[in-house]
């Protein structure tokens, strides 16, 4: 059962990155509707976006970064769930609420400092959660 539970918050990453994929496209489609840009404009690169447009397509980015080595922890636990326990959970969830929090500032104020400090959290959290399970491995292999 608490394998099930590690996964609940890959479920709510995967759909934060799935609704970025669907904002993107719409955001871009209504740009080229409106002819903020034009095609031979980001036939090849993606920077002639309006910065809302980019800002969003930015956040979606983010999602094949730092999420992999969360997504590769999760496998990975998965597959030694003697290892699993409620603290791994908490610091998944929580994870998982600073990539929701980075995205929200990311995607409106995108106060530079903000989304650094909820990164770098976010960041630390999982870097934690890898210390945690290499001990466990390692100690109870």
């Amino acid at each position: 059962m608490i394998t099930a539970q590690l996964l609940y918050p890959v479920f709510v990453q995967v759909a934060l990155t799935f609704f970025l994929l669907v904002w993107m496209g719409r955001a871009r489609l209504a740009a080229l509707r409106d002819k903020e840009v034009k095609l031979p404009d980001i036939a090849v690169g993606q920077r002639a976006w309006p910065v809302r447009v980019q800002q969003i397509s930015n956040t979606y980015q983010n999602q094949f970064e730092l999420p992999l080595l969360f997504y590769a922890l999760i496998a990975l636990c998965a597959q030694h769930a003697r290892l699993i326990d409620e603290t791994m959970v908490v610091l998944a969830w929580t994870f998982v609420g600073t990539r929701l929090i980075h995205a929200y500032i990311y995607t409106t104020s995108n106060v530079i400092r903000w989304r650094f400090n909820v990164f770098a959290l976010g960041m630390l959290i999982l870097f934690a959660m890898w210390v945690l399970f290499a001990f466990r491995l390692i100690t109870q292999g």
